[in-house]
C-alpha cells in the first residue's frame, strides 16, 4: 500500500474542485446508529475523507425555488463526481476507495414518518472530520463558508491522518431564528422533523423531479455565509 499525505490529498481535493476536505478515523463514528457506521457500509473503512463545495451564497435569494433546487442538484453531482475521481486516486496509489452517494439513492426509508436516512449522516462526517459544527436548524455550518454548503464523501482502507474537531465555535448564544421561521416547526433546536419538512419543502412536479419549495431555516441564520 503506497501512503499519501494529508497535505497531498487536500490539495488533490482542491484541484478537483472541492472547497474544504477533512479526515476523520472511522472511531469517530462509533455513536452511529446500528447499520450506518462506516464499516457497516464498507467493512474495510479505516478513515473517511469528507469533502464541501458552497453553494453561490445568492442561489437562496431567488423567488422562483427552481434556482436553489437546481443549483443543489448540480452540486450533488459534482460533489459525487469529485469523489470518484478520488477513488481512482486512491486505487493508483494502491489504496482502496468507496463512494458514498452525496444525497440519494439510499435504502432507509419509513414512509408513514417520511423519514429517511443515507448510508451515513454527512453532516456528522463532516463534523467528525472538523470540517464544522452542527447548527440548531441541524445542518452542518462551515466557520469560513456558514451553512451554504454541500458535503460528498469517500470511504477509505487506510489510516489517513485525521483532521481535528472544531471547538470553539457554535451558533450565537440564545439564537432562535432558524426555529422561528421554520413555518411547520420543524425544528427542536436538535433534529429536524422529516415529515413536516417534506410536506412543506418539496414539491414533486408531475414531470417527476423534485422541486425545493422552502429553505428558510438556512437563509434566516446569521451564518448563512460564514461566521466572519
Amino acid at each position: 500500500m503506497t501512503s499519501i499525505s494529508s497535505t497531498e490529498l487536500k490539495s488533490i481535493t482542491a484541484n478537483l474542485g472541492a472547497d474544504r476536505c477533512g479526515i476523520a478515523p472511522a472511531e469517530r463514528f462509533d455513536g452511529a446508529p446500528n447499520g450506518f457506521h462506516p464499516r457497516d457500509v464498507y467493512s474495510k473503512c479505516k478513515s473517511v475523507m469528507v469533502f464541501l463545495k458552497q453553494m453561490p451564497p445568492e442561489s437562496i435569494q431567488a423567488e422562483n425555488p427552481v434556482v436553489y433546487a437546481h443549483t443543489s442538484h448540480i452540486l450533488y453531482d459534482l460533489l459525487d463526481k469529485i469523489g470518484l475521481k478520488l477513488c481512482y486516486t486512491f486505487e493508483n496509489r494502491g489504496i482502496h476507495a468507496v463512494l458514498v452517494p452525496t444525497d440519494v439513492p439510499y435504502l432507509e426509508w419509513n414512509a408513514e414518518k417520511m423519514h429517511g436516512m443515507g448510508l451515513i449522516s454527512m453532516r456528522h462526517a463532516a463534523r467528525n472530520a472538523g470540517l464544522g459544527i452542527l447548527g440548531r436548524n441541524t445542518l452542518l455550518i462551515n466557520r469560513e463558508m456558514g451553512n451554504m454548503v454541500y458535503i460528498g464523501a469517500i470511504l477509505v482502507d487506510a489510516a489517513l491522518e485525521p483532521d481535528p474537531i472544531v471547538t470553539g465555535f457554535d451558533c450565537p448564544p440564545d439564537c432562535s431564528l432558524c426555529l422561528d421561521a421554520c413555518p411547520v416547526k420543524a425544528l427542536d433546536g436538535i433534529t429536524a422533523n422529516q415529515k413536516r419538512c417534506r410536506k412543506y419543502s418539496i414539491l414533486q412536479h408531475p414531470r417527476g423531479w423534485d422541486i425545493y419549495t422552502c429553505s428558510k431555516c438556512r437563509a434566516v441564520c446569521p451564518y448563512k455565509s460564514g461566521a466572519g
